[in-house]
């Protein structure tokens, strides 16, 4: 019991800057969402699901592939 405690805490310094770097960058992305209303493909709804439930991968998909040019054209 206790080893996976001693587990944790040896790993704990590498998975900390990993969780912020996680929650920055979906906040970001949920804020980039709700302000612009242009995607390639897909709706605000599906979007916020996507950043905020795929954790690392979310993000990433919404800004390859969903997020439209900022003139307001989706493609």
């Amino acid at each position: 019991m206790n080893t996976n405690l001693d587990m944790l805490m040896e790993y704990l310094p590498f998975l900390i800057p990993l969780i912020l770097l996680q929650i920055g960058l979906a906040i970001f992305s949920a804020i980039h969402v709700i302000r612009h209303p242009h995607y390639r493909f897909g709706n605000q709804v599906m979007w916020l699901l996507i950043v905020l439930f795929l954790q690392f991968i979310g993000p990433l998909i919404y800004f390859v592939f969903g997020r439209g040019d900022g003139n307001g054209r989706t493609n």
